[in-house]
């Protein structure tokens, strides 16, 4: 692929259109970028850009693709939009920056995807090549955009990416050298339309691989254990239930890797620092991608016992006089919390509602009943949530309009040894810009609490 002095359009100026275009520049590419917003509204982001020559279209999307040779779309903008559909009736290639990356430079790519765990697995696996002194760059939907990143690497750095299904979407040819797949449940399906399309879009990440390539599969998750039929690659499966003849596994309180011949224990369960059984799969799946990159067990071992898990997921944020606080914002669906309520058990004042991505709530509400004290819900979900909990006779539900009235009234309802869990089973575009802010606010309004409690701990 070659793109100097070729006319490429950049669509959606975010974080991935300030990485793409820094790279465009440096690449020689004429650069041209559409957003919808105006440009007071995209300050912050023009500003980074100021000493490269760039063609602004802003306001509107009303764009002459006449000489357009390729567009490179913000990953969240959906296919359907009438920009996009111009530019495939006119045979112009939309694909996002992943697909880019792949196609220009020849570094060693990890992609990671599933419903949920990504972003903690991501993070495992970054930091157990950094430990293991591996220069490795954590991108994708985490972290930075990967274009720029990857114009400024060196070939044989390794790229971890944490890939969504916005992401995989338009990507083609991308062939990862190690791919893994987390879990399937429905999720996106606003932007998806379907369960199948949303499925399907996480499949790219595997189906270009050969014999020369690794993929890590979830055998406990039917759906995503069959897709060894569909891929080439080398597949190494894990397992929280079975023990397997080839792969990874439990066996007497230790995580197990057998290739077969022999088996090697890889770490106590009791030696692991976060909580919960899908924080175990996480593990399982960032100790396959590493035995896959050949990383020493010991290595892999050590940055295990040593990691607290990420930010927004699960993550202990105080204890006042005895009730626990669990920021666990980057639950967008409902699997996800399901997973944080199943990890604390009872006792639970749960905050919860969000966006609406067209979720059902009936498995949430039936996994909750018996183990939250308390529902507290906000958001453009608010309501539906509160109609399935009724169904189900949940009791003391408590309608709130923003998160410091939700931490306040939580905060008023809790006894001793209650834990207020924000976990919200839905996205966070309604109130505000991303799960990371949500989450910032909660934790704010628990430091509001702090200062205002007596300064002891409980």
């Amino acid at each position: 692929m070659n793109i100097e002095n070729k006319n490429v359009l950049i669509l959606g100026l975010g974080i991935s259109g300030v990485s793409t275009a820094k790279a465009l520049d440096k690449l020689k590419a004429n650069i041209i970028i559409n957003d919808s917003k105006n440009k007071n509204e995209l300050e912050q982001y023009i500003d980074n850009l100021k000493n490269i020559d760039i063609d602004y279209k802003l306001g509107h999307n009303n764009l002459n693709l006449k000489d357009i040779d390729l567009i490179i779309k913000s990953p969240g903008i959906k296919n359907s939009v009438p920009i996009i559909q111009d530019a495939i009736q006119k045979n112009i290639e939309v694909v996002t920056d992943i697909e880019v990356g792949y196609r220009l430079f020849k570094n060693k790519f990890i992609a990671i995807t599933g419903t949920n765990g990504k972003t903690t697995t991501t993070t495992l696996v970054g930091k157990i090549f950094k430990e293991a002194n591996i220069t490795a760059h954590i991108t994708g939907n985490i972290g930075v955009g990967i274009l720029w990143e990857l114009v400024n690497s060196k070939e044989e750095d390794y790229f971890i990416i944490e890939a969504s299904s916005f992401q995989l979407e338009n990507t083609y040819s991308f062939k990862p050298n190690i791919s893994a797949i987390i879990n399937f449940n429905p999720d996106h399906l606003d932007w998806h339309g379907n369960y199948m399309n949303y499925k399907n879009s996480k499949i790219k990440v595997l189906r270009n691989q050969d014999e020369k390539d690794f993929t890590i599969l979830n055998y406990d998750d039917l759906e995503v254990k069959k897709l060894a039929d569909s891929t080439k690659a080398k597949v190494i499966y894990f397992s929280q239930k079975q023990k397997l003849n080839r792969g990874i596994f439990i066996n007497c309180g230790h995580i197990v890797y057998s290739d077969g011949i022999k088996s090697i224990n890889i770490i106590k369960l009791d030696d692991i620092k976060v909580p919960g059984k899908h924080n175990i799969e996480n593990i399982m799946t960032s100790i396959g991608i590493c035995l896959a990159a050949n990383i020493d067990i010991n290595n892999i071992k050590k940055s295990i016992s040593d990691f607290q898990g990420v930010s927004h997921r699960l993550e202990f944020v105080d204890e006042i006089n005895g009730v626990r606080y669990y920021n666990d914002s980057k639950a967008t669906n409902v699997d996800a919390s399901i997973q944080a309520i199943n990890a604390i058990k009872k006792d639970i004042i749960l905050i919860a509602g969000g966006y609406n991505k067209d979720s059902s709530y009936d498995e949430l509400i039936k996994v909750s009943k018996g183990k939250i004290d308390n529902l507290i819900l906000l958001g453009q979900t608010a309501n539906e949530i509160k109609k399935v909990a009724e169904k189900y006779d949940i009791e003391n539900i408590y309608m709130v309009n923003n998160m410091k009235e939700a931490v306040y009234k939580a905060y008023n309802l809790a006894s001793s040894n209650s834990t207020i869990l924000l976990s919200p089973a839905c996205a966070s575009w309604d109130m505000y810009n991303n799960y990371e802010e949500r989450g910032d606010e909660f934790k704010n309004m628990v430091k509001s609490i702090r200062r205002n409690h007596n300064g002891q701990k409980g």
